[in-house]
C-alpha cells in the first residue's frame, strides 16, 4: 500500500463548501488499492504551520505520499509552495509540469499556478490545486505515475492491481 497524507491549506476556512468537494474527490480517486489516505489534516496558509506538518509525516510518520491542496497561486497570502521547497531535498519539477500542462487544457489560469513537487527523504510531496476540478485533473494526471515514483523513491516494490472490466 501507498499510505497517503492531505494536508489542506486554506485562510478561508472552508471555502463554502469547496474543501468539502475536494475531499470527495480524492477520496473517489485515492480510496482503492494501492493508495491508502492515512492522514489528513487543515491548516492556515502560515508557512510554519505547514512545514510543521510535512516535517511530521515525512520524518516521523514517513507517509509515501504527501498531498497539499490550496494555497498555490499567485496571490500575496498563498504560501504553500515556499513552504514546500524549504523542505525539499530533491525537487521533481516534472510532476509540477505534467499538473500544468493538464489543468491549463480545462482552465489557462492554471498556467498562474506555483505548485511544486519533490522528495523530502523518501516521502514525494505534490502541491495540487485548491478546488474540486483542479484536484481531479492534477490526480488523473499523477496516478499512472505515483506507483513508480514511490518505487523510486523508497526501493521498495509496490504491487498494482489491474482494473476489471
Amino acid at each position: 500500500m501507498i499510505r497517503i497524507g492531505i494536508l489542506a491549506v486554506t485562510e478561508r476556512g472552508n471555502m463554502n463548501g469547496r474543501l468539502e468537494q475536494v475531499r470527495r474527490v480524492m477520496d473517489e480517486l485515492l480510496g482503492q488499492p494501492p493508495y491508502s489516505v492515512v492522514a489528513f489534516e487543515l491548516v492556515p496558509d502560515e508557512p510554519a504551520q505547514i512545514k510543521r506538518i510535512l516535517r511530521l509525516w515525512t520524518d516521523r510518520d514517513r507517509l509515501e505520499v504527501i498531498f497539499t491542496t490550496g494555497s498555490i497561486r499567485l496571490t500575496p497570502r498563498d504560501h504553500t509552495p515556499e513552504a514546500t521547497r524549504e523542505l525539499l531535498e530533491k525537487e521533481a519539477p516534472g510532476l509540477a509540469e505534467l499538473i500544468r500542462r493538464e489543468s491549463f487544457q480545462h482552465n489557462p489560469l492554471a498556467a498562474l499556478s506555483r505548485g511544486v513537487a519533490g522528495l523530502r527523504g523518501q516521502s514525494l510531496i505534490v502541491n495540487l490545486p485548491g478546488g474540486p476540478q483542479g484536484v481531479r485533473q492534477a490526480l488523473n494526471a499523477l496516478l499512472p505515475l505515483l506507483p513508480a515514483a514511490v518505487e523510486q523513491a523508497t526501493g521498495r516494490e509496490i504491487e498494482v492491481q489491474e482494473a476489471e472490466f
